[in-house]
């Protein structure tokens, strides 16, 4: 198993780093939509928990993410009679994609992050230490903050399925190895 880059795939960092992120973008998703549901009390603080802890891990990941993408840069595009017949359009259009990804996993746990403080609440930091709001609660604030928080999570999850979409249509129809350099034992 690979750490870094090739030429033709990604290394275990980056693939670990990816499908973490996928992991905690859906759990954090999902408690966000769903954590009404949980019963009133300590299921429904627990479930919130989650979200934020996620939330957070999500811009550890991404700042690590940053860091190895600027250390291990990515292997270089498939070449493919889709990219033929796409011209100018794919890289641009690729890049634009990732660079909304990136944008999105930063603007939602960050938006999240004010909400919690605009509530009055404290920040969780997995549970081992907490960050105290710097401002009062605000109930006009935070309804409008969370928001922002949704549409942005939506968003992000809209341009997530995209991005898999992308992926998967690549794999299946165009048959390149797009899919295959981010999934384990890609070099094979």
């Amino acid at each position: 198993m690979q750490l870094f880059n090739s030429t033709r795939s990604y290394g275990a960092i980056p693939q670990t780093l990816h499908w973490l992120t996928v992991v905690l973008v859906a759990v954090a998703w999902a408690l966000g939509v769903f954590g009404d549901v949980l019963p009133k009390g300590a299921p429904r603080e627990t479930g919130l928990f989650i979200h934020v802890t996620a939330g957070i891990a999500i811009l550890a990941l991404l700042a690590a993410r940053l860091a190895w993408r600027l250390a291990d840069p990515s292997p270089p595009p498939e070449t493919t009679e889709f990219a033929t017949w796409m011209g100018k359009w794919q890289d641009p259009a690729a890049r634009f994609a990732h660079y909304a990804l990136y944008a999105l996993l930063l603007a939602v746990p960050v938006v999240g992050i004010v909400l919690q403080f605009a509530r009055g609440d404290a920040l969780p930091l997995f549970g081992i230490a907490e960050i105290a709001s710097p401002w009062p609660k605000d109930r006009a604030f935070a309804h409008n903050v969370k928001e922002v928080h949704e549409i942005l999570a939506h968003a992000l999850v809209i341009v997530a399925a995209m991005h898999a979409a992308a992926a998967l249509i690549h794999h299946w129809i165009f048959r390149d190895r797009t899919l295959l350099r981010m999934l384990p034992h890609s070099d094979d």
